[in-house]
């Protein structure tokens, strides 16, 4: 019994389309949607009615509570600000019928049919935890209830990994749309379960290349590269490097603005592609 676990999309449908034929060609038993489908890239509308295509489990990532908590109480103020501009243009680009199904979406997955397993975004306790291989023992205890399930499958970090955690196992499945290893290609993980007296289960990372051009050249014709501004061109290097950008770049713009605290965003790209 198989089953593909996909997240991390992020808007990018040349990407998921890859993958989708991937997964249509290994047959998997079950397809399950591990959160992240929307914000980062040009596609978001698309990729979410693709995915509600599929009648398969979707539970719910960070990215989608930031699109349907904007502009409520609730929401972190800074996603008011140019920094959260390609968020801004994913909520304009998403119906309000569409952000309330974000919102509805569960925060984790666990079936009959596989014993001992759990599927969440980043962790139980939080949809923006990071679990890294080199990751203490003690930070990743309280993300998880006691007992903890025996295998965990989580995305969020963008990475490819399997680790061992307290004789857990924590398989973080890497990203649809945006990957970050340096390599520009689709990822997502396939779970194959043994007998049902053992219910070994074996896990294999895999990725396909996707016409990457094509990604950039949405964000071209959709307007994401003009309305999504500075981090927007972040996020369209990392689709077309598969390394990080978003993240250094804020480290450095928010590191200079404690030497410089009127630098703008666009003065801060500017020193970054210099570095």
């Amino acid at each position: 019994m198989r089953l593909a676990v996909l997240g991390d999309i992020h808007g990018n449908l040349p990407a998921l389309e890859a993958v989708l034929k991937e997964i249509e060609r290994l047959s998997p038993d079950q397809l399950l949607v591990s959160g992240d489908v929307v914000d980062g890239g040009p596609d978001s509308a698309l990729c979410w009615e693709r995915v509600k295509s599929l009648g398969c489990p979707i539970i719910r990532g960070n990215h989608e509570r930031y699109v349907f908590d904007y502009g409520t109480p609730q929401a972190d103020p800074v996603f008011a600000t140019e920094q959260f501009a390609p968020l801004h243009y994913t909520v304009e680009n998403l119906s309000a019928a569409q952000r309330a199904e974000l919102a509805a979406l569960p925060l984790m997955w666990a079936s009959a049919d596989w014993p001992g397993l759990l599927v969440v975004h980043a962790s139980q306790r939080s949809d923006a935890d990071s679990i890294w291989p080199h990751t203490p023992s003690e930070m990743i205890d309280p993300m998880f209830s006691k007992p903890a399930p025996k295998l965990i499958v989580r995305s969020h970090n963008h990475f490819c990994s399997t680790r061992q955690w307290r004789g857990r196992r924590i398989v973080t499945t890497g990203s649809v749309g945006l990957p970050l290893d340096g390599q520009p290609r689709a990822q997502f993980c396939v779970l194959t379960k043994g007998s049902a007296r053992t219910h070994a289960v074996r896990v294999e990372h895999r990725s396909v290349a996707y016409d990457v051009g094509a990604t950039l050249r949405r964000c071209q014709e959709t307007g994401y590269a003009a309305r999504a501004g500075v981090l927007g061109r972040m996020f369209m290097r990392e689709i077309a490097t598969g390394a990080p950008q978003v993240v250094p770049f804020l480290r450095h713009f928010h590191s200079r603005l404690k030497e410089t605290p009127a630098l703008t965003l666009t003065q801060a790209e500017e020193e970054y592609r210099r570095l």
